[in-house]
This record gives C-alpha cells, structure tokens and sequence, in this order.
C-alpha cells in the first residue's frame, strides 16, 4: 500500500526531492479509472490532485487513513473541504506559485482577442491578403475590469498597466480602505461590465458565482467588449455567451475552463465556428515554471505533514 498517491501529473523532480521518505504510487491514469482510485487509496495517508479527481464523500469513505490532500493549484471546487474538515484530513492548496502564469493567460489572451489579426494565417497562406478586414485595436487606453481582485486579479492588473490599460475592479470582500485599491477604479459589478472593454473573472465557484455572468450581464457589456474566463467553469452561462458571441454582442472571448471538463464532444459543438472564441483545456495556470512551483510547494506541504 502506497503512503502517497499522486493522481495527475506533476513535476516528477518534487516527487524525488521532497518525498523519497515515502512510499509513493505516481500514476496520473488514476484520475480516469475510479475503482483503481479507490483501491489505491486503500491505506494512503496523503493524497496530492488537480482539479479533476473529485475528493468528496464517497472516495474519502474508501481512504479511512487519510491525513492531507495536497492540491496542485489553488481552487478546491473539486474538494470537500467540509467533509475533509470532519474527519481531520488536512487541505493544502499551493497559494500563489501559478498566479504569474495565470496573469499572463489573461492578458495574452486579450491582446490577441483586441488584436484579432493572429487568426490570419491562413487567408494569408492562402493569398488573400484581408488587411482591412483584419485591422484589430490596441490594448492602450483601454479599461480591465477584474470581477475579483484577489492576488492573481493584482498581478494580472499590474501587467496590464505596463501596456497601457487602466484597471477596475469589483470586489466586495476587500476592503475600501485595502492598499490594493490605489490606482484602481473600486466598482459595483453593474458599472465594470457596463464600462470595461476588457472583463477578466476573478473568482471562486461558489452558488452565489454559478452564471454570475448570465445574459443579462452580458447584455450590459460593451459591444466590442472582451471576456476572458480563467477562473472556474460555470461561471459563465456557456449558452448564453455562444449566443451573445453569433450574434455580434461581444467582441470576443476566451475560455480556459468549463461547466464540464474534459468538454463533452457533443455539447462542445455548440462552440463550433465561432472565430473570436479562443478556446484552451484548463491549462490558464500551467506552464513549465509554474509546474515545478506549484509542485514543489505541493509536495513539501503533504511531507510535512505526514512527517507530523
């Protein structure tokens, strides 16, 4: 029986650095074969996931020597941290070691979608030359409004500030009086989306965030408005966007995460065509560095703690 069951990828140099004590089952298959899982689980102690394996009741009810969970990010949506808090297993999330990696998704993402000309390639190949049609805007003067103005939100604002963009923010946790707020235009949600040219989400999944950006809130943004979703799926109600996005009331979007992940064949059609939609598969927060960050970090957590 394995200590620590690892079941989706990390940087294998944590694993050797941090957690040679221990008996480790290394095996990212796991996240797509359940019962493994749980038969894997059998005697653990620690547990280290992304955002896929669902820790909740009933996988937790197959691992009575749980101690920690390690999670290699930050959101724990696909944690029961309740249900972990009632039978002592510790919750570790590697705070702050992907926010530079997530900034910067953001703000590449808005440039590209403002620039619009990066999709050219192949009416260039092709002969066609659209240069007019292909004449995009510059990220200069132009308003992020960032729904949550956490660390990453920060990072991504001051980013942001270097090309020229000024920053709004909604976010009614942090206080007025908070140092953050200096250079930044502290908004209700209605006025951000009604003013921002670029709208980046910032926030947990939660039942008061779930569709926070409905048809609605999307029939408040500018015309030419971009948004950008790098937070947690379901956020954003994915039909009502779709729509917005056919028939011309957004001026584009890009989405790193979805209601459903992986994104069901069948249901992902709906997103078919649509040439100002970037589309990327949750990989907002994952790059080489940030990898071996968050790793790391992750893995010196759960050591710690099964070391007592």
């Amino acid at each position: 029986m394995a200590d620590i069951v690892i079941t989706e990828f990390m940087d294998e140099a944590a694993i050797r650095a941090h957690l040679s004590g221990f008996d480790v089952r290394y095996d990212p298959t796991l996240v797509d074969s359940p019962d493994a899982l749980r038969a894997a689980l059998a005697g653990a102690r620690g547990l280290i996931v992304r955002n896929r394996t669902q820790v909740r009741g009933p996988l937790l009810d197959q691992a009575p020597a749980l101690a920690v969970v390690g999670r290699l990010g930050v959101g724990l949506d696909n944690i029961d941290v309740e249900a972990c808090r009632s039978r002592r297993i510790d919750v570790f999330p590697a705070t702050g070691a992907n926010d530079l990696s997530v900034a910067e998704y953001v703000v590449t993402a808005a440039l590209l979608l403002l620039r619009g000309a990066w999709f050219a390639s192949a009416a260039v190949v092709a002969g066609q030359w659209p240069r007019q049609r292909l004449m995009g805007r510059e990220a200069h003067g132009k308003r992020l409004g960032l729904v949550g103005f956490g660390a990453i939100a920060r990072e991504t604002a001051s980013r942001a500030r270097a090309l020229g963009m000024t920053i709004a923010a909604h976010d009614p946790f942090l206080p007025a009086a908070h140092p953050a707020w200096a250079g930044v235009d502290n908004l209700t949600l209605a006025n951000l989306l009604a003013t921002s040219d670029v709208v980046s989400l910032h926030v947990p999944l939660t039942p008061q965030t779930t569709r926070l950006v409905d048809a609605d809130a999307l029939a408040r943004m500018k015309p030419d408005a971009i948004l950008v979703n790098a937070a947690r799926g379901g956020i954003v109600d994915e039909a009502a966007l779709v729509d917005a996005l056919r028939s011309g009331r957004l001026g584009g979007a890009a989405l790193d995460v979805f209601e459903c992940e992986p994104v069901d064949p069948a249901g992902g059609k709906a997103f078919a065509g649509i040439p100002n939609l970037l589309l990327t598969p949750h990989i907002a927060g994952v790059t080489v560095e940030s990898n071996v960050r968050v790793s790391d970090v992750t893995a010196r957590a759960v050591a710690a703690r099964l070391a007592g």
